[in-house]
């Protein structure tokens, strides 16, 4: 253990001369820019190729939405606890095994050969991700200066919206002309790419503790409670609400989860800090976080069945439509921060929450309705991302805001793993709502399979109102928690006035 431990926190050096160069930190923000661009262009997409998948795979519903799932489970459940080795080991030499293990286990999944070896090499391509998503804002907060890191965060953030942007288009294309296999080979270039650069120049880490402790116990409750929490929400409609499996796995889920937080509680080196929980504030701005990637995926789920199913487009005509939504989004979320300054934060993620259910209400009102739906649902995608767009980046800094400077790292490292829990809960749903509505007495195909085009539609019309519920309770929350920090920033002007 000791000659691991050793080999662990000894990182290789960078080049000299590279390290020299007075460009080397943005090599390093272009290096980290590279993971938040495939993890995004990965995300977005699988979950276009889904209905290609279900049918090479002639998978139900329930069994389809796995192969996203089984990622983001092992990203969510594998998360924190990298993020805590990463510190008491260094990060260099983990990024790099991270960059690693994603690209292996993404040629593997190209080369699966049935539905169950896909699943795993994608659960195994999640915890390369969670590695990766545990590294990324450290490593570049601690190598760029204070002055440039606001521009460096801006560089990260444009990365995952080109990623989000680019994988519905690409997807398409990539499934139309060359076959699915391909969308899990294209992120293999830039994870070769990505670890030579990082072997080369990424800086050792400062800071490891290699004699801090551990939280074991920790790490093995909080990965199975969060994945029974995903398999109940993915399955709830095959099982029943009240059958043995799901109230079973929901009370061993909850019971997982009361035996962290007394854990954590007491431990002198917790995976996630019980301080952050202590402010209304950031525990709502950080639900905030989960509610607007539950919807972001969860109307990529629906939509993507909407497109390639029930209109029968071909993939890459999909994938454009859905880009949309990326895009709106990628286009807005620059601006919504100014904004925020003008406005006030709960002011500008209510009126984002405002126009994403103005899109679902379009969306429900027309889809499947009219002729002309292209129209109506690139209108709809455009003020659903719109929507989210002015949301996702106030409520992030919300977030921030709501904790004291020294917890800033461990909050952010909680809103990622939030992030990841909201994608989950959005695919889970929307593939449980989907299939209820299919299976239920007004729907007229008991699979999706064997389903027409009209009755996919009318299902996923039907499981639009979830969205426009998650819409209502996001704008709540976020205005809730924005309120709660104005009024804390009030009371600190208060008190310094006094003072002076």
């Amino acid at each position: 253990m000791s000659l691991l431990i050793a080999r662990l926190t000894t990182e290789p050096a960078p080049l000299a001369w590279l390290e020299r160069q007075p460009w080397h930190p943005w090599l390093v923000v272009g290096l980290v820019s590279i993971g938040a661009f495939i993890g995004q262009l990965d995300a977005t997409i699988v979950q276009l190729a889904l209905p290609t998948l279900g049918h090479y795979f002639d998978a139900s519903l329930q069994h389809v939405s796995w192969i996203a799932l089984s990622y983001l489970a092992a990203f969510v459940a594998f998360l924190p606890i990298f993020g805590r080795l990463c510190e008491i080991f260094g990060r260099k030499t983990l990024y790099i095994i991270g960059y690693l293990i994603f690209i292996a286990a993404s040629a593997l999944c190209g080369f699966a050969s049935s539905f169950e070896q896909l699943v795993i090499f994608r659960f195994l391509q999640g915890v390369g991700g969670s590695l990766l998503g545990a590294n990324s804002i450290s490593i570049l907060v601690k190598t760029v200066s204070a002055e440039q890191r606001g521009r460096a965060l801006g560089w990260f953030a444009a990365a995952q919206a080109v990623g989000m942007s680019a994988g519905p288009v690409l997807g398409g294309l990539i499934i139309a002309t060359l076959g699915w296999q391909w969308i899990f080979w294209l992120t293999v270039p830039f994870g070769a790419l990505a670890i030579v650069v990082g072997w080369l120049a990424l800086p050792r880490s400062t800071g490891a503790q290699p004699d801090r402790g551990f939280d074991w116990g920790g790490a093995l409750l909080i990965g199975p409670a969060l994945i029974l929490i995903v398999a109940v929400l993915n399955h709830i409609s095959h099982w029943g609400l009240s059958s043995p499996m799901t109230l079973g796995s929901l009370a061993l889920a909850g019971l997982l989860l009361v035996l962290l937080v007394r854990r954590e509680r007491i431990f002198h080196a917790p995976l996630i800090d019980p301080a952050l929980f202590q402010g209304p504030a950031f525990c709502s701005a950080a639900a905030g976080v989960a509610l607007g990637y539950a919807l972001l995926f969860g109307m990529f789920f629906l939509m993507s069945f909407a497109q390639g199913h029930g209109f029968g487009e071909r993939p890459s005509i999909a994938g454009l439509h859905l880009a949309i939504i990326p895009v709106a989004i990628g286009l807005t979320a620059p601006f919504s921060s100014m904004v925020k300054e003008r406005i006030g934060g709960r002011w500008i993620g209510l009126a984002g929450m405002v126009l994403s259910f103005m899109g679902v209400a379009l969306l429900f009102s027309t889809l499947g309705r009219v002729e002309d739906h292209l129209l109506f649902d690139g209108i709809s995608y455009a003020l659903f991302g719109i929507g989210l767009g002015l949301f996702i980046a106030p409520n992030n800094q919300v977030a921030i805001a709501a904790v004291p400077p020294a917890l800033s790292g461990p909050a952010g490292s909680l809103l990622n793993l939030m992030r990841a829990l909201g994608t989950s809960l959005g695919v889970a749903g929307g593939a449980t709502m989907l299939a209820f509505n299919l299976e239920s007495p007004g729907g007229a195909s008991r699979t999706w399979l064997s389903s027409s085009g009209i009755d996919m539609l009318i299902a996923v019309r039907h499981s639009l109102p979830l969205l426009g519920a998650i819409v209502a309770l996001a704008g709540l929350v976020a205005w809730y928690a924005a309120r709660k920090v104005e009024r804390q920033d009030e009371s600190l002007e208060a008190t310094s006035g006094k003072a002076a």
